[in-house]
């Protein structure tokens, strides 16, 4: 036997019910239990006909044996309450056993003689209708979900008691009453929009989130969970919609405060800029946090300096955000430099170094401190709940995040508390990261200006202009330099070279190469020499280097173009180092590069260079350049870009005749669209040629009278440019250099005299025996000629070409001559 819990009603008339009159079976007993009437509903179930059953036994009859325990329990329960609800099992008419689910009541007869009404249906059926009736009854009465029932008008029919918790009205009070009675109109329109679809279309709403606000707590907004369906009679006809509503405020908040935290992680710290990761910050922050977000650091950070560790002000705003836009009028714009008065919230939380929440009935009234030349309450008369967050990097305090709400109705809680710390932790970091970046990347600027040349000399070789445009800030101070070197005899070295790498190591290693330019194009060494020298630096340089880990050291390398121009021959000598070969305009107009031998990179030792040789007409056009000109910007690097660069590069200096710095400012206009990526150089020269009054050369035999006919021919020429106030010493200096090259070289000997802003002379021999200057004792007959020319003149030096060398010395002119000191 089963016994059903709940109360005993028979005869229910749902249209479900397994024991409605038209459905169940029936059977009335006597008070001794036999059968005095029989249904054809009973006959149907068990299969014994009425004039079978009528006056017999019904346990006789109906009961196996094994069963009569059973069955007399439901009879002995029956005579105690007046009536019965359970599964008994009954034997059938063709000897099977049947489980029929029995409701049994006792009807009093005229007289006073009692009989007993039963009414049968199949156990199972029985017990699926109670299973659903109990859940039917459990959504209404335990369920801690709402359930709504309404109308086609959508007026309310039924509520469980879920729904009254929300209402705070009893369930009975809702019937005939509207969602407007409880919500405000905003969500009123929404929810009764989202039902009339589901009546209209007879497609179910699941699980749909809804934000809602109950009249009778205006101050709290919730978030309710709402599914809903359409309901019909067996015949097809619209009863209703019902609806089930959950409370997932909770749930939904903390969903939102992971949302963010993704969010934050994948968007703070893009860059390496403090001020963009602020923006980010305030960007993260709202609206989903806060209706408005200010993120102010201390003054230090934003120049890349490290704050002091008691520093509580001034701050500078490095971003603001609000919800809408045009409330930023109320705050502080963005870059303004304010103080943080004692007192104040913000004040607590730079002091205290930890978050300070102000959601007092009367709104943050501290904060209108930090807004001193406001009028009004600031940063809003609506705003009733003020966070603010310290940002706290390495025990540093960097800055402060603040929060607003005002618009959003709920002030700030615990959560949210913890939410903005993560924030402010992730962001502090990254504006710390940012901020050492800037600082060393300040330092590293520093230094490459410090080493590059401020202005390039003036030289009657060539005119000059440069282009020098550092690379952006994500990609670091790169090692690329150029160079104007004057050399003797009016010659003149054009440089540009290209470090690899970026940052301080790139830039100390560009200074450390360019002073061993100076240094060897004073030793007046062809362009391959140099840089032959310059790749044994490099590789020197690279062995010095510690290792970045276990395995590997620094990179050293670099690539280098170097050319000597002389005014006088037009001659120009060119050699390069993996370096991008220079582009040349012909007075003409035509513009091409140079086929110059590539030669490898410095640094990889053991390879030679070779020099490339040509004349260059006056007012040609030289343009040397490192590869960020040439693969500047986001159009890529492959062999077809760089060669339409290198096309647009040809037709920036192939333009009208004007000034080179307007040549200059073509070229970038023409390929330096977008900021560089890497850094750019760009020297420009235009050849100039040297008159030829101004230069004298002679061809001396090499004799004993070589030195007195220098004398007289230098004295003529002299005389002719009108400095005959130079003759006496340049006819020693003269005299000292043939009479040398006559002793100690050999074959003809030649004397140059050049007139610029200074006076040079040069003496050409066929030997390489290297000059040096001695001092003689007073017992030597010789040795003091050298001497005599380094003390009679201001430079003096040295140079070999493939034919022996030349020594030339300089003197200033009358006009020009300045005051020196007396030499021992």
């Amino acid at each position: 036997m089963v016994t059903m819990d709940g109360p005993v009603t028979a005869f229910s008339e749902g249209p479900e019910d397994p024991f409605a009159v038209r459905r169940s079976a029936s059977a009335v007993l006597d008070d001794r239990g036999a059968v005095v009437g029989w249904s054809e509903r009973a006959e149907a179930l068990l299969g014994y006909p009425a004039e079978e059953t009528l006056g017999r036994h019904a346990a006789g009859l109906l009961v196996e044996p094994r069963d009569e325990r059973v069955v007399m329990e439901a009879v002995a329960a029956c005579v105690r309450g007046g009536g019965w609800f359970g599964v008994v099992p009954l034997r059938h008419r063709d000897g099977r056993r049947v489980e029929v689910g029995c409701r049994v009541r006792a009807i009093v007869r005229d007289g006073g003689h009692r009989e007993w009404f039963l009414v049968g249906a199949p156990a199972d059926e029985v017990i699926q209708w109670e299973t659903d009736r109990s859940v039917l009854d459990g959504l209404f009465g335990r369920s801690p979900i709402g359930l709504s029932v309404h109308a086609p008008d959508l007026t309310i029919l039924r509520v469980n008691r879920a729904i009254a918790k929300f209402s705070g009205m009893p369930v009975e009070q809702h019937r005939g009453l509207r969602l407007s009675d409880f919500l405000i109109q905003r969500d009123t329109d929404t929810v009764e929009g989202q039902l009339r679809e589901v009546l209209e279309t007879g497609r179910s709403s699941v699980f749909a989130e809804q934000p809602c606000v109950l009249r009778r707590d205006p101050g709290r907004e919730l978030v309710v969970s709402v599914s809903a369906f359409r309901m019909h009679d067996p015949a097809g006809r619209i009863l209703g919609v019902t609806q089930t509503i959950e409370d997932v405020t909770d749930r939904h908040r903390a969903r939102r405060r992971l949302a963010l935290l993704n969010e934050a992680s994948a968007r703070i710290g893009t860059t390496l800029d403090v001020t963009e990761t602020a923006r980010e910050l305030a960007r993260v922050a709202a609206p989903d946090l806060a209706d408005r977000v200010s993120v102010d650091l201390l003054e230090p950070v934003t120049r890349g300096e490290e704050p002091l560790q008691d520093m509580t002000g001034p701050l500078r705003r490095a971003a603001v955000l609000t919800v809408p836009p045009e409330v930023a009028d109320l705050m502080h714009p963005a870059g303004r430099t304010m103080d943080v008065p004692p007192g104040t919230v913000q004040a607590r939380c730079l002091a205290e170094r930890k978050p300070v929440l102000d959601s007092g009935p009367q709104g943050p009234a501290a904060s209108l401190s930090m807004e001193p030349e406001r009028t009004g309450p600031a940063p809003g008369p609506d705003t009733h709940s003020l966070l603010v967050v310290p940002l706290v990097a390495r025990g540093l305090v960097l800055g402060l995040l603040s929060l607003w709400r005002s618009r959003r109705l709920e002030p700030f809680e615990e959560d949210d508390v913890t939410l903005a710390e993560e924030f402010a932790s992730r962001a502090a970091v990254c504006i710390d990261n940012a901020r050492r970046y800037t600082q060393q990347h300040q330092t590293a600027l520093t230094l490459q200006h410090s080493l590059l040349p401020h202005t390039v000399p003036r030289h009657p070789a060539v005119e000059v202009a440069h282009l020098y445009l550092p690379a952006d800030a994500a990609a670091g101070v790169g090692g690329d330099w150029f160079d104007v070197i004057p050399l003797s005899g009016l010659r003149v070295a054009l440089v540009v070279g290209d470090v690899v790498g970026h940052g301080i190591h790139a830039a100390a290693t560009m200074g450390r190469l360019r002073a061993a330019v100076h240094t060897l194009a004073n030793l007046d060494l062809t362009p391959d020499e140099v840089l032959s020298h310059l790749d044994d630096l490099v590789d020197r340089l690279a062995a010095e280097q510690e290792p970045t880990d276990d395995l590997s050291r620094q990179v050293v390398g670099a690539t280098c173009l170097y050319a000597v121009y002389d005014p006088v021959s037009q001659h120009c000598a060119l050699a390069r180092a993996g370096h991008p070969p220079p582009a040349l305009v012909t007075p003409d107009g035509r513009a091409r590069l140079l086929d110059l031998p590539a030669g490898p990179p410095l640094g990889l030792g053991g390879l030679p260079y070779e020099s490339a040789e040509l004349s260059l007409a006056e007012g040609s056009l030289l343009a040397l350049y490192t590869d960020g000109l040439v693969q500047a910007g986001d159009r890529g690097t492959d062999e077809r870009d760089v060669d339409e660069r290198v096309a647009d590069l040809c037709a920036a200096l192939t333009g009208p005749a004007r000034a080179l710095e307007e040549t200059c400012g073509a070229v970038r206009a023409a390929l330096l669209y977008d900021h560089p990526t890497d850094d750019v150089a760009l020297l420009v020269a235009r050849t100039r040629v040297l008159a030829e009054e101004k230069v004298t050369t002679w061809e001396l035999s090499a004799e004993a009278t070589a030195a007195a006919r220098a004398r007289s021919l230098a004295a003529s020429r002299l005389t002719a440019w009108g400095l005959d106030e130079l003759r006496f010493t340049t006819e020693l200096i003269v005299s000292e250099l043939v009479t040398n090259a006559f002793r100690y070289g050999g074959g003809p000997i030649t004397l140059r005299l050049i007139r610029d802003r200074h006076l040079i002379c040069e003496v050409s021999d066929t030997s390489s025996t290297s000059p040096h200057l001695r001092r003689a004792r007073s017992t030597d007959e010789g040795g003091r000629g050298l001497f005599l020319v380094a003390q009679l003149t201001e430079r003096w030096g040295t140079r070999y070409t493939r034919e022996g060398k030349t020594i030339w010395t300089e003197q200033a002119l009358p006009a020009v001559r300045q005051e020196r000191s007396p030499r021992l």
